[in-house]
């Protein structure tokens, strides 16, 4: 890991916060590793502490936590640091998405435990692990410890309790800045548990169990300071010792991105060149190319890609925000609050235009992906107009699913046969239930339906919505008045 910058110097970049204690034992031990005969042989390493709640829980924390840290390295990209030291298990179940997303080489913390344990301990299969539920939960030392040739466990309950999810998290956990009593003897009970299940050696899943060692003592096996091996791990390390991610292709669909443009342009009252709109335009390859399976199933989490590009657009300069992707519009809500200028919400936009347009409607079909569908960001939206979602039923989804992304849908660049029968039948339902007005909630679907309206079998007509013909015009109206707050 060891890449000197254009002066042949190392530059470490801590990431600081993400449970401070334990932020803070990281760097002391980084400085202790150093092989240095004198000050100045030591690397120049940044320390970066932010106010951050290291408290909360669920996806929201989770969002809070990857935006914190995306910020953070951005910020050292620009100071010159070459190297990026993450002191935090939790954060590293996302390694993978901040990798995509940052130039900057991050060193691995759970690679730097698992090398530990292969050198030190190499006759060690079954692996015990004092780590918080989140980061069981995502099985992240499962991922490196692989199965068959290693066996990972975790303490089991006690009287339903959790033990180490309590001596973090509790009234008297770690988290609550205590570092000695009762959550020293959950430890320890954790501790023995894994040694009576066969552990050959604890390793410590979270920073701040280092600082507690001493008072949990000797478990029977060896305990692992994690935060000691990942000091030494970066400080000693050759390059490329780390397992590094593929940066593969994704990104908001380019067909969307230009048919938003096209929109804009056509929507331009300009009588020359100069009178049309300056636009930025950022195709992130690195964003997931499929936002519905991470809604709907566990796919690739692409909130960091998306606000990465975000934050791209404002440093350009740009006033506002357009994304023509339905599906994307569900993580809006999690990085408009880290952003300085407005995101103009595709789906608000539309259902403003459906109750100007059509005072007298109320019931709305929504054409979309599973994932925009389930994730209720239309329904949602409709109802705060006091307007009701109607949707296909499930053999009808399945359908309007395999006009998309079937073998023969428009994802695959078809515009006749199949993909258009399926996506008629689906309509045909919608007209069935009553709908009057079909929003196309997924941006390809107007190639699919490109008449304002759709006359079913039995006569009766329908009118059809594209949300980013709406989102042009929108975007449109407010760069012609001065952005945003003209």
């Amino acid at each position: 890991m060891n890449r000197p910058d254009s002066n042949g110097r190392r530059r470490l970049g801590t990431v600081g916060g993400l449970g401070p204690l334990g932020s803070a034992d990281v760097f002391f031990k980084l400085v202790k590793a150093t092989p240095a005969a004198s000050d100045l042989d030591h690397a120049d390493v940044i320390f970066e502490q932010r106010p951050f709640d290291d408290s909360g829980i669920g996806s929201a924390a989770t969002t809070a936590r990857k935006l914190y840290i995306f910020d953070m390295i951005r910020d050292f990209e620009r100071r010159g640091v070459t190297e990026v030291v993450l002191p935090c298990f939790l954060s590293h179940t996302f390694i993978d998405e901040l990798k995509t997303n940052t130039r900057l080489p991050i060193v691995d913390m759970v690679e730097a435990v698992r090398l530990h344990v292969v050198r030190k301990l190499p006759h060690a299969r079954r692996i015990g692990m004092l780590a918080s539920d989140h980061v069981r939960d995502n099985r992240l030392f499962e991922r490196y410890f692989d199965a068959p040739a290693f066996d990972v466990i975790h303490p089991r309950p006690v009287d339903s309790i959790d033990l180490v999810t309590e001596a973090i998290y509790g009234t008297e956990g770690i988290k609550r800045g205590n570092l000695r009593g009762r959550l020293v003897e959950l430890l320890r009970a954790a501790c023995a548990d894994l040694t009576a299940q066969g552990a050959d050696v604890i390793v410590a899943g979270l920073t701040e169990i280092a600082l507690v060692a001493d008072e949990i003592g000797e478990p029977g096996v060896p305990l692992i300071d994690s935060n000691h091996a990942y000091a030494q791990h970066v400080m000693h390390a050759p390059a490329g010792a780390s397992r590094t991610t593929c940066k593969g292709g994704g990104g908001v669909g380019p067909v969307a991105a230009w048919d938003l443009l096209d929109k804009v342009v056509r929507n331009t009252p300009a009588a020359r060149d100069q009178d049309h709109i300056r636009i930025l335009v950022e195709q992130n390859a690195q964003i997931p190319p499929d936002r519905t399976e991470h809604l709907v199933g566990d796919g690739a989490d692409p909130t960091i890609s998306l606000y990465a590009t975000c934050r791209k657009l404002e440093d350009g300069d740009a006033d506002l925000i357009a994304i023509p992707c339905n599906t994307a519009h569900a993580f809006v809500e999690r990085i408009q609050p880290h952003l300085r200028i407005p995101i103009v919400n595709m789906l608000g936009e539309t259902v403003r235009h459906l109750r100007e347009a059509f005072p007298d409607v109320c019931d709305i079909g929504v054409l979309a992906t599973s994932g925009t569908i389930e994730s209720g960001v239309y329904r949602k939206e409709l109802e705060s107009q006091g307007l009701r979602q109607l949707t296909p039923d499930p053999a009808l989804q399945a359908r309007v699913m395999e006009a998309i992304y079937g073998a023969a849908g428009v994802k695959a660049e078809f515009t006749r046969g199949q993909c258009q029968d399926d996506i008629a039948a689906a309509v045909e339902g919608l007209i069935e239930r009553g709908a009057q007005v079909i929003v196309l909630g997924y941006t390809e679907l107007p190639i699919l339906l490109p008449q304002g309206e759709y006359i079913g079998a039995s006569g009766r007509r329908v009118h059809l919505v594209d949300p980013t013909d709406v989102l042009a015009k929108r975007c449109v109206a407010l760069a012609m008045r001065g952005g945003p707050k003209g």
